[in-house]
């Protein structure tokens, strides 16, 4: 008997195990799909209730919703805004505590807010990446404060 004999694993078993775990791996991502949608779906309407939170603290401070973006003091004139980036503007530098606004999780993505004439009421939308998300059935619908809650649109208006 060779005492000298190397023992280990030859190339075709090693080549056999990385094959056998990258199916595996391929398969378990592909199944992660659908709860990594649902997951950034759930936190754009978690989202959307924390915005609504800041705009009633700056309801009750100023008596309408933000309009103009306030870089200092809230509580101006009042116009309507229409961008994501115009209301965090307003909250942020408004003095009422705010000093962050969530963004959409998926990048290049906004959020939508919208105000009536008067900043009496408004609505704010995400746009859902389940088609069939169960949010969408108690969601706005149509063309509300200026913003298009259809299709994907989850809208909540106030």
């Amino acid at each position: 008997m060779k005492r000298d004999m190397k023992r280990g694993f030859t190339l075709i078993e090693i080549l056999i195990v990385v094959a056998i775990i990258a199916i595996l791996a391929s398969v378990v991502l592909v199944g992660f799909g659908p709860a990594q949608r649902q997951g950034r779906d759930t936190r754009r309407i978690a989202d959307l209730r924390q915005v609504q939170n800041a705009l009633e603290l700056y309801y009750a401070k100023c008596g309408y919703y933000p309009g103009t973006a306030q870089a200092t003091s809230p509580c101006g004139g009042f116009s309507q805004i229409s961008s994501w980036a115009s209301l965090i503007t307003s909250l942020t530098g408004s003095n009422i505590g705010v000093s962050q606004i969530p963004n959409d999780p998926s990048s290049g993505k906004n959020y939508l807010y919208g105000t009536n004439i008067a900043g009496s009421s408004y609505t704010l939308g995400a746009v859902l990446e389940d088609a069939n998300n169960p949010a969408l059935q108690s969601s706005a619908t149509g063309n509300v404060n200026n913003i298009n809650c259809t299709g994907n649109t989850y809208c909540v208006q106030f």
